[in-house]
Order: structure tokens, then C-alpha cells, then sequence
């Protein structure tokens, strides 16, 4: 039982996790403050999601696009208006401002609703790179604190070698692991946004089509 003495016994689970947070060194403190700040985003985020993917409602994007075929843009107003669908209110503010711009108003919206779906992911993709880093930088300084306690009696210095290896190890582990447990959501948020620009772009065409057919037969009702 030397080993369940020394700073590395948290390898054979010998230590809690206060201890182990305690033999990772300063550098500790910043990674914890990286992982709540990685933790916060990631919970809003998905929460967002999950509210956003209850209030799609795809049948009403098409019932509107029905009703902008048959050239009858107040019901296809009607329609949208009582939906809390992203694409439907960028349906809504399209046509609404058709008669200035289509395109312009299209955009404007559709840029405002993406906004909201890209909110955090710049906060998220800091932690992921600053995780490691900061590991790294707890390597740095745990190695530097071994090297230092070499200088004199190694035998008499075991316990301050061993801390400064543990405390390279641990801070270097938990870095890696933040960045891991952050991509995984990172990746996911971000195919959610790309499925978000497909949507809206599959109803700007859509939208640009029906009008110009519409167009070529007869002008509008509003």
C-alpha cells in the first residue's frame, strides 16, 4: 500500500473527485469555469431545439404555399399567422413586404430566424478549443513541478514527483474530456442549423416558383 498514498493512486479509484480536482493544480479552476460555461450553452441550446422542433409544422408551410398557387395571399397570410413554425413566419414577413421586395424581405427574415438557431455556437466552439489548451497548459505545469522537485534528494522528493505527474495527467485528462463531450453536441446543433437553412431554402423556391407561375396567369388577390 505505498501506491494508495501517493497523488496517482486516483488511477486505481482510490481518490473522489474533490480529490482529484485538488490534485490537478490551479489550472483546474479556469477548465471547471470552461466546463460550466460549455455545460450552460449546451443545455440552452437543446432546450431551444426540442421548443423549436414542437412548434414545426410543416403542414402548414405547405397549406400556405397552397394558397399563394391559387393566387390567394390573405389566406395564406391567415394561415401563417396563427403558426409558431420559423419557416411560416418567414412565409408570413415574405409576403407580407412582397409588394417592395420578395427577395429582400425573404432574406431579412430567414437571416433573423437563423440567427437564433446559430445563438451560442461560438461560445460552444470556444470551450471545445480552449478545453484541451488549457490541459495542455496544466501538463506544462505539472511537468515543470516535477522537473523542480528533481533538483535535490529524488528519493526524499517522490511525493511532490508524483503530484506534479498527477497533477500533468489530471489536467490534461479533464481538458480532453470537456472538448469531447462538447463536440458531440457542437456537431449535432450544427446539423439541426443546416437542416434549418435546407428547409427555409427549399421554401424560398418553392415560394419564388409558385409566384412567377402565378404571375404568368394572373395578378394577384390581396
Amino acid at each position: 500500500m505505498l501506491t494508495s498514498t501517493l497523488p496517482l493512486a486516483f488511477l486505481l479509484g482510490d481518490a473522489s473527485p474533490m480529490e482529484l480536482f485538488k490534485k490537478g493544480g490551479p489550472i483546474m479552476w479556469p477548465i471547471l469555469l470552461v466546463s460550466f460555461l460549455g455545460i450552460t450553452v449546451v443545455v440552452e441550446r437543446l432546450l431551444f431545439i426540442i421548443r423549436e422542433n414542437g412548434n414545426r409544422e410543416p403542414e402548414v408551410v405547405e397549406k400556405m404555399l397552397e394558397s399563394v398557387e391559387k393566387r390567394d395571399i390573405d389566406g395564406a397570410l391567415a394561415i401563417g399567422k396563427q403558426s409558431k413554425d420559423a419557416v411560416a413566419r418567414i412565409l408570413v414577413y415574405s409576403l407580407t413586404n412582397k409588394e417592395y421586395s420578395l427577395s429582400n424581405a425573404f432574406i431579412r427574415a430567414s437571416s433573423q430566424e437563423l440567427a437564433r438557431f446559430s445563438q451560442g455556437m461560438a461560445t460552444l466552439d470556444t470551450v471545445i478549443t480552449a478545453a484541451p489548451l488549457l490541459g495542455l497548459l496544466g501538463t506544462v505545469t505539472g511537468m515543470m513541478r516535477t522537473f523542480g522537485a528533481m533538483n535535490g534528494d529524488i528519493g526524499a522528493a517522490t511525493g511532490q514527483i508524483t503530484s506534479g505527474v498527477a497533477e500533468a495527467l489530471i489536467a490534461t485528462a479533464c481538458g480532453i474530456a470537456i472538448a469531447v463531450m462538447g463536440l458531440l453536441p457542437y456537431n449535432y446543433l450544427n446539423a439541426r442549423t443546416e437542416q434549418a437553412k435546407q428547409e427555409i431554402s427549399d421554401a424560398s423556391h418553392a415560394l419564388e416558383i409558385l409566384i412567377k407561375k402565378s404571375e404568368t396567369q394572373a395578378p394577384f388577390s390581396s
